[in-house]
């Protein structure tokens, strides 16, 4: 057996991985230690621990008492949801029929959709927005037609990489298994559904994780139609608090760590399809 030893490169390289997973790390650390500080302390201490009388819960107290966290989480969980659920479907389907069909206009399709992974959201969002209003949807004042103004745009603008992504998946499932669905009486939706998703679950998986946190973090298209309080998603809701606290900056630790942390339990939790399904795709056997 040959025994591996730390080489000089070796080390160097985990002192580099260290030294970069720290900064990393320790943002998220240290607003965690001075969401439980009391406001007055964080600018002469901000890096110790928050023990004894700098230890409060009043940051949290005060930022539930004065936002409310509940009908935010709700809106942003109602389009994030909605989002990733849709872009899953209609990006699986259309990797689908790029890689397993061949068809006139194939290949311009094809441009199209890396073309369409150019153009930054900013680009789009005025006449997008004309669009909505103009159709009724946009700057209504009701809710559940507002939180679909935002979800539109959010699926359109996830569709692309999605779909690249996932034909690169899709790609790498053996055709004898379609073949053989086919011979046994399937039609096409129940091999995209029976066949190709349980194959190709782990990338499924990590375009879904992807759309839901872009979803959620994407404050920009919400600003644009998301105007009243009622409607207001959790990313919004920070973007208000940060904008009325001021130098209360204890407040505002708290409120990223009520806003950040579900969202970061959930990728922790879901890592190992993140790094599965980025690789599934990688080698062909």
């Amino acid at each position: 057996m040959n025994k591996k030893g730390l080489s000089p490169a070796k080390i160097v390289t985990y002192v580099v991985l260290c030294l970069w997973a720290l900064t990393t790390v320790y943002p998220f650390i240290w607003v965690i230690l001075n969401s439980f500080r009391k406001k007055g302390l964080i600018l002469s201490d901000s890096f110790s621990l928050p023990l004894g009388e700098a230890f409060t819960w009043d940051n949290y107290l005060t930022a539930m008492e004065r936002s409310d966290f509940g009908n935010a989480y709700l809106n942003s969980i109602l389009i994030s949801g909605s989002v990733t659920i849709f872009v899953v479907i209609f990006a699986g389907l259309a990797a689908y029929g790029m890689c397993r069909y061949r068809f006139k206009g194939r290949g311009i399709l094809y441009s199209m959709i890396m073309a369409g992974m150019m153009f930054p959201v900013f680009s789009t969002i005025i006449p997008v927005f004309r669009m909505q209003v103009m159709m009724g949807i946009a700057g209504t004042g009701n809710r559940w037609l507002s939180l679909i103004a935002v979800i539109l745009p959010q699926i359109a603008g996830n569709l692309c990489f999605a779909t690249i992504i996932l034909m690169g998946f899709i790609q790498s499932v053996p055709i004898e298994l379609e073949e053989s669905a086919y011979l046994d009486g399937c039609n096409v939706f129940q091999i995209f559904f029976r066949i190709i998703v349980p194959a190709a679950k782990s990338s499924f998986a990590t375009v879904a994780i992807f759309a839901f946190l872009w979803s959620y973090n994407d404050l920009f298209t919400q600003s644009f139609f998301l105007r009243y309080p009622q409607e207001r998603a959790i990313t919004g809701l920070l973007n208000e608090i940060s904008s009325q606290a001021g130098v209360n900056y204890g407040l505002m630790a708290a409120s990223v760590v009520i806003v950040v942390v579900p969202v970061l339990i959930v990728y922790v939790c879901l890592q190992k399809h993140i790094i599965k399904g980025l690789t599934a795709g990688a080698v062909k056997g």
